[in-house]
């Protein structure tokens, strides 16, 4: 196998390893989730009492596992939040290995010398809540001592946030030297600009919109609806079910739905053409196309490091999103970003297309580039932001040096 495992959440070509195929090989588990008990790696966690969220709802406690690389100054004001997308976690730096089922998401962005220079900035990178590597979400024991499962209650984006900012507080972090996020990631960083603008000094978003779209919304409704019509999802009660017998099947093809939505068709199709996966021919023969394999793989591989109750957590959290609810619009509410802020996005992204970037730049006061959005030429689609190191961490460093 040649594949690059290039997708939304991981290492930009990283080649398919011998460690792959012998997982791929295994039958997956009932969930993907990290639990307790399990390595923590790099992790390092913080606990906080009852959390009530937009919806009614009330968690008892939370916890938060999170990541850090350098050393907060004496003043506490060099540090950084870099939040990950939809289905990423707090690994940004660093191998797989125990506790890690992933190499670090961006690596080529964050460490000494990098553009976010860990030799100069406090770098924090939380798993959001709701998510499944470490973070309190659906697979987490609730007090019934059991998984929360289908009982967790529905987050928000503004939930979500509202978590980091209890991590802040409690780190001592009173404001943030730069806020950074991509995709979803960027959902927060918006978010935290407009809910708390003397709290963030410099803002990036990265590939992300003002508010989820109604064609948006449909996208990751049907993907849902995949789990949930897995026979083996059971309503989400689960976690008691041998390997193999999870709801692996649904959560794999919502997994290759999503692919689809964050490559390009010119990518896709200068990469895969019409080539066959063997020699068999897929032509009534039993063989098949070299780019289904391609998501076949990227799919299953998905179900052995998340969860699917997570899933549907996370992407109606980010159906939620909409920087202007109740705040007069989304151009008032990006009016009162005080943040010196990058806004960035990429020309071939069907995901979060450049429109969205650009209404963002034109409504936030200081922006690097005017009010326009800085767009990259790329044929990775939404993955862009995170396989065009190169040019993303050169706009990053003057976000920093400015």
């Amino acid at each position: 196998m040649d594949w690059q495992t290039t997708s939304e959440d991981t290492v930009p070509s990283a080649p398919v390893t011998e460690a792959d195929v012998r997982l791929l090989r295994a039958r997956p588990p009932a969930t993907g989730a990290w639990r307790d008990g399990d390595p923590a790696g790099g992790r390092r966690f913080a606990s906080f009492g009852a959390f009530p969220t937009e919806s009614g709802s009330e968690l008892p406690g939370i916890r938060l596992a999170y990541e850090t690389w350098g050393e907060l100054n004496a003043a506490h004001d060099n540090a950084i939040l870099v939040l990950h997308a939809l289905t990423g976690d707090s690994h940004v730096r660093g191998g797989a290995g125990a506790g890690h089922p992933t190499t670090g998401w961006w690596d080529d962005i964050v460490g000494p010398g990098a553009p976010i220079d860990t030799d100069r900035w406090f770098v924090i990178a939380p798993n959001m809540l709701g998510g499944c590597q470490g973070s309190t979400g659906p697979a987490s024991i609730a007090p019934s001592g059991y998984e929360w499962a289908s009982r967790f209650p529905y987050l928000t984006i503004r939930d979500q946030v509202a978590a980091q900012v209890r991590l802040a507080d409690a780190l001592g972090i009173d404001a943030w030297a730069a806020v950074v996020g991509g995709s979803m990631g960027g959902m927060h960083a918006l978010e935290w600009a407009v809910s708390h603008p003397e709290r963030v000094e410099r803002l990036a978003v990265l590939s992300s919109p003002p508010v989820t779209t109604a064609d948006q919304i449909a996208l990751n409704t049907v993907q849902l609806e995949t789990i949930r019509m897995d026979p083996r999802f059971q309503g989400g009660e689960y976690y008691d079910l041998a390997d193999g017998d999870g709801p692996h099947r649904g959560l794999a093809l919502a997994r290759r739905m999503a692919l689809l939505s964050y490559r390009s068709p010119i990518e896709l199709n200068q990469r895969f053409q019409r080539s066959w996966q063997s020699g068999v021919s897929p032509l009534g023969h039993g063989g098949r196309f070299a780019v289904e394999s391609y998501l076949d793989f990227h799919g299953n591989k998905f179900t052995r490091r998340f969860d699917a109750n997570s899933y549907i957590t996370v992407v109606e959290a980010m159906n939620s999103h909409d920087v202007g609810r109740d705040r007069g619009g989304v151009e008032e509410a990006l009016r009162t970003v005080t943040a010196t802020t990058l806004v960035l996005g990429i020309d071939s992204d069907r995901l979060f297309p450049v429109d969205g970037q650009h209404r963002i730049a034109r409504s936030i006061p200081n922006t690097l580039d005017g009010d326009e959005a800085i767009v990259l030429n790329s044929d990775f689609g939404h993955d862009g932001f995170l396989i065009e190191t190169e040019v993303v961490g050169r706009h990053l460093r003057r976000l920093l040096d400015s």
